[in-house]
């Protein structure tokens, strides 16, 4: 195996990799179509990363069509603007429309799905509406999301929806930002984890993995993408045909492992910088060489792995090599899963706690045998290791700053109650 050079930059190295992999991604192209006032933008916002509503390059592409587009981010999204107009402007947004639709078809351009939005207290569907989501349904797969989705009303709307039978793949009742009953509770968003798998039953399976990227409702659906590859990565890396080296040449593992934090982070699609990642891999391999680094991270490893023996004359074998990196990958989702959290809630991060906070879970990881890491590894439904992460994160930010804010705790509380209360029907 080959070591990289002295000159070798591991921080520039994974953002370039990280840039390459989403390159790589087969876009993909959803329609939001709604009267104006209906909560599209927000709807926007919460759903996809990057505040895509007020931060993307918005070009028209016709009169009432906008085409929204950050670069970066998997994802293209078609404006409707007009629905509201008279029954002539209508029937020129469904031209529209139509012609959008057949000119992009079988290309990277192809529409793939549409949200059609009704804000739910309105509580009526009119006739243009009725005969406009019927005709789109002739061409293209459509979810009504019903917008602001408060109390028995929006669920009795949503109720009648069905009963009518509409040609539409999905009703889903949403409410896209925490509403404020009064400063001591608040009802947090809800729906849009479910609005992201209908949206992933219904786009095609190349696109998948863009719109995973681009969307931030569900970072645990991110979190279990990245440990299926990484599981997958490390078993085939470090299995079978992996030829035992000696401590002094555990840099020849620092490019198998950036190929790893790579495309982890392009899974994950966050806004990270040299800073943000410098922070995260100085916590367990050091920011110096790439010599440095490697034997810094295997170092720490020998530190806390049971029955392994010490650095001096050790040897790395692939079951050595699987369990510091399947640790790496598993404390590094975990920080990921806390940075696109916070980004989701508009919350700052600390890149000194995120540090400690890498620091602590992969002391905790590498301390796992190798068949526990493997169940970790494959642990999805009940994600206790991702809320581990965010306890230990909001630990470290009480540490810092004692007095956390009477309504965040509320937040806190009717989300868990809500979750739990759910959970049991």
């Amino acid at each position: 195996m080959k070591q990289p050079s002295s000159k070798y930059n591991m921080i520039q190295e994974i953002l370039e990799k990280t840039e390459s992999e989403v390159e790589k991604m087969s876009p993909v192209n959803i329609l939001i179509a709604g009267k104006t006032g209906v909560g599209k933008s927000t709807l926007i916002n919460n759903v996809f990363r990057e505040q895509l509503a007020d931060t993307g390059i918005g070009k028209p592409v016709t009169k009432h069509l906008r085409r929204i587009s950050k670069e970066g981010v998997p994802i293209v999204l078609y404006d409707t603007r007009g629905l509201e107009l008279q029954q002539k402007v209508q029937k020129q947004v469904m031209k529209e429309i139509f012609n959008l639709v057949q000119d992009n078809k079988h290309s990277s351009e192809a529409i793939h799905a549409v949200y059609y939005c009704i804000q739910a207290n309105s509580s009526r569907i009119e006739d243009m509406e009725i005969e406009l989501i019927k005709e789109i349904s002739e061409i293209l797969p459509v979810i009504l999301v019903l917008t602001q989705s408060i109390g028995k009303p929006a669920d009795a709307f949503s109720n009648y929806l069905e009963d009518m039978n509409l040609p539409v793949a999905a009703v889903q009742n949403v409410m896209s930002e925490p509403y404020e009953i009064s400063d001591n509770y608040v009802i947090p968003r809800f729906g849009l984890k479910e609005l992201i798998e209908k949206t992933l039953q219904l786009i095609p399976k190349e696109s998948r993995e863009a719109f995973n990227n681009a969307q931030q409702a569900d970072i645990e659906r991110k979190a279990k993408a990245a440990r299926r590859w990484a599981s997958r990565y490390v078993a085939t890396t470090f299995g079978v045909g992996f030829a035992p080296i000696p401590f002094s040449d555990a840099s020849v593992l620092v490019p198998m492992q950036v190929t790893l934090l790579a495309h982890i982070t392009a899974i994950f699609g966050i806004s990270m910088d040299k800073s943000t990642i410098i922070s995260i891999i100085a916590a367990v391999g050091g920011t110096g060489s790439a010599t440095m680094i490697g034997k810094t991270v295997v170092a720490n490893a020998f530190k806390f792995i049971p029955g392994i023996g010490t650095i001096v004359g050790g040897i790395i074998s692939g079951t050595t090599a699987s369990i510091v990196t399947s640790a790496l990958s598993l404390s590094y989702i975990e920080v990921l899963s806390i940075i696109a959290t916070k980004e989701k809630n508009g919350e700052s991060i600390d890149l000194g706690l995120l540090e400690r906070l890498m620091r602590k879970q992969f002391k905790k990881n590498i301390k796992m045998n190798r068949q526990k890491l493997k169940t970790k590894d494959l642990e999805f439904e009940d994600d206790d290791a991702l809320k581990d992460a965010l306890n230990t994160y909001s630990d470290l930010e009480e540490e810092k700053s004692p007095s956390v804010p009477f309504k965040k705790k509320m937040v806190r509380t009717v989300s868990t109650f809500i979750k739990n209360h759910l959970s049991k029907k």
